[in-house]
């Protein structure tokens, strides 16, 4: 079978993942710095087993470990740098002073945590928890200079867009009493307060964002890259080959199967869609898809792992901190949404290929069940050790430690697939520098976090929100005043808008941003506004997660949908609109579990097995029917008005309710109807034909 090479998926993820766009290093330099992020990746892995440092200490290692080598391997002007290609490979002076800055102003805390006296100096400082409100000088420089340095290295590493919006927040809190409307003004804070807000622990950079991250996401990151390594990802190809590759449209419903797997250890969706897609992608276009649809179908499936439990982009552990559940209820709730998504992909893939008449993989591409447990199982334990840990009620990071640990165990001792020294070697140095976008992203959402504990800017912008719904709301409801009947209440005008504009906000604040750092984000400004409405907090954080990580596969910002179409050597723009149709139950999914909780299962006020049943199977029937509308094919092609009652039934059958059920099976009816007619009336002329010719 077609596959692209080692070196070119690289170059694919770092083309299209920008926590590997970093600069080429000397070579000496890039020997010392590898050494120091295989180093950094194992102080994690230690502390994970054998107990972590105080907090203060451990967040402060972390983040000067993420911030020394983001101004190491991050250009700050990448455009330079280009122009002077002789000269890219030679770090500035002032990228080693602001590293070594980095280390002093990270440390800064826990060195002067229980106070400091340097009277020899004439440096007297305090044990924090009494600088706590009234921070000394020292503090204001350290603290501002450690606020410059994290926008900067996101900068580096996502670009302008999240820092800036970091900065409005921290003007608001700056200069709120300037502002002309009542609703957002407050009386301000000043620097010294701002810093001592966003310095010290428990708010800000060291909240809880830091602390995630360093305790759970860089673990699992690192169990990923590591599982990789040993050959898990390749071992669910093979299954999802077995499962599916013999179907209709075979390599393609790989895709969706193997990505589905993939999704359950994978932290980065690019990563993802090139591991998976450097297979299936090349055998779809070989079958006959066009490389768009190819390419979406790889960006879409590899999308979902940041939806799919158990790890969900180690979103999961973060939205069980913010919550306060438990990380299983967590990983249930998220389950029945997750497999809605894959329904509604499969749907798609099998009816293109049914319209396009294409087969399944050939006989001799499929591997045999038996060969691929013999020689594979070993691979599996890592992630059933990780997810029996993780479910036996300990911390997630003991969890990581164990599955990690297993994973080096297989790989070191299994005989069909063994790694060695330089592989576990390089699978933490490049664990730890996937690690360095997502550390510095979280720590600067931090700062907005601190912002809106100090001002509570989110309920001021959840009200916002709601009232300029309700006068939309209102809008909608006096243009439906002529018909016989109420159309929608103004409860519901209200709530159905707001969701429509959190959802626009978060594919907009969440494009290109890691999981973890998008939904601490969107969860911080945009939950008030849902809770106001009523809706569930679990199912709240759910919606802006979902819309938030559809950025992946949202034009003209889709970076999934643009790695899948380096691999596929088709349009960019095509292939993320064909990955954004590809995707519609997860644009779909939020409002369901929104309007029926009972969906998320956890929620006991809203749980009912027959709520539940009968939403998730009108839920999937409707994705079914939305997938024929899609195509335009169902027994036959559709014709137009047939194609919109399709797509009107799909709506319904989503649309949480049995009234609304059997709205869209009454439409469906003259639809099935048709293409009964249609299929027998080709049948009826096949013979004709065939005498003929």
């Amino acid at each position: 079978m077609d596959k692209i090479s080692i070196e070119q998926m690289q170059e694919l993820e770092e083309q299209y993942d920008s926590e590997l766009q970093t600069r080429k290093l000397p070579r000496k330099l890039e020997q010392v710095c590898g050494v120091l992020l295989a180093l950094f990746a194992l102080y994690h892995f230690i502390t994970a087993g054998f107990g972590l440092p105080a907090d203060y200490w451990h967040m402060g290692i972390h983040l000067s470990g993420v911030l020394s080598m983001i101004f190491i391997y991050y250009a700050g002007f990448k455009c330079l740098e280009r122009k002077n290609a002789d000269q890219s490979s030679r770090v500035p002076l002032y990228d080693f002073v602001l590293a070594g800055l980095s280390v002093v102003a990270s440390l800064y805390i826990g060195f002067t945590w229980m106070g400091l006296d340097l009277s020899f100096v004439g440096l007297m400082l305090d044990e924090q928890a009494l600088r706590q409100g009234n921070p000394a000088l020292l503090d204001i420089i350290f603290g501002s200079l450690l606020v410059f340095l994290v926008l900067e290295a996101t900068r580096r590493t996502l670009g302008p867009v999240l820092p800036l919006i970091i900065i409005l927040f921290a003007c608001y809190a700056l200069f709120g009493q300037y502002l002309p409307f009542d609703i957002l003004r407050h009386p301000g804070v000043s620097w010294n307060q701002f810093i001592n807000n966003i310095y010290f622990p428990a708010e800000g950079i060291f909240g809880i964002t830091l602390w995630v991250v360093s305790t759970v996401v860089f673990h699992f990151v690192l169990f990923g890259v590591i599982a990789q390594r040993m050959g898990l990802g390749q071992f669910f190809i093979d299954i999802a080959t077995i499962v599916a590759g013999r179907y209709s449209g075979g390599p393609a419903k790989v895709s969706v199967v193997s990505s589905a797997f993939f999704g359950t250890i994978s932290g980065s969706a690019v990563a993802n869609t090139v591991s998976t897609g450097s297979l299936t992608i090349p055998n779809m276009k070989k079958l006959g898809y066009p490389g768009h649809f190819a390419g979406g179908v790889e960006a879409a499936s590899s999308a979902g792992g940041q939806i799919t439990p158990p790890i969900m982009g180690a979103a999961a552990f973060i939205m069980a901190e913010n919550l306060q559940m438990s990380y299983g209820s967590i990983v249930l709730a998220a389950m029945t949404p997750a497999i809605m998504h894959y329904i509604g992909v499969l749907t798609i893939v099998h009816f293109k290929a049914k319209k396009l008449g294409l087969k399944g993989c050939a006989k001799e591409d499929i591997p045999h069940l038996l060969a691929v447990l013999k020689d594979g199982w070993p691979t599996m334990l890592p992630l059933v050790v990780l997810i029996g840990v993780l479910f036996s009620g300990f911390t997630p990071y003991m969890a990581a430690f164990s599955g990690i640990a297993a994973s080096l165990a297989v790989g070191v001792l299994n005989p069909r697939n063994r790694i060695g020294f330089g592989d576990i070697f390089d699978a933490f140095k490049i664990g730890a520098k996937y690690a360095l976008a997502v550390g510095a992203a979280c720590s600067a959402v931090g700062i907005v976090v601190g912002v809106i504990t100090t001002t509570g800017v989110a309920f001021r912008l959840g009200f916002l929100v709601t009232s300029g719904a309700q006068d939309i709301g209102e809008s909608l409801m006096a243009m439906t005043t002529w018909l016989p009947f109420e159309l929608f209440s103004l409860d519901q005008a209200t709530l159905f808008v707001s969701l429509v504009l959190i959802a626009l906000s978060c594919i907009l604040m969440g494009a290109g941003l890691p999981t973890a750092a998008l939904y601490i984000m969107l969860s911080a400004v945009a939950q008030p506004a849902l809770s106001n409405l009523g809706v569930p907090a679990l199912a709240a954080h759910l919606f802006v997660l979902y819309y938030g990580v559809l950025s992946e596969i949202t034009p003209p910002v889709c970076t999934s949908a643009y790695a899948a179409a380096g691999i596929a050597n088709a349009n960019p723009f095509r292939t993320g609109i064909s990955a954004f149709q590809l995707g519609n139950a997860k644009i779909m999914m939020p409002f369901v579990f929104v309007y029926s909780p009972a969906m998320l299962i956890v929620l006991e006020d809203y749980f009912t097995w027959s709520e539940y049943l009968l939403t998730t199977f009108s839920c999937m029937a409707g994705i079914f029917v939305f997938g024929i509308a899609i195509t335009g094919y169902a027994l036959r092609n559709l014709p137009l008005l047939p194609r919109l009652l399709t797509f009107a039934a799909a709506i319904a059958l989503i649309t949480p309710g049995l009234q609304s059920d059997l709205y869209g099976l009454a439409l469906l009816l003259p639809v099935l109807a048709q293409q009964l007619l249609a299929r027998r009336q080709d049948e009826t002329l096949a013979p004709a034909r065939c005498a003929n010719s």
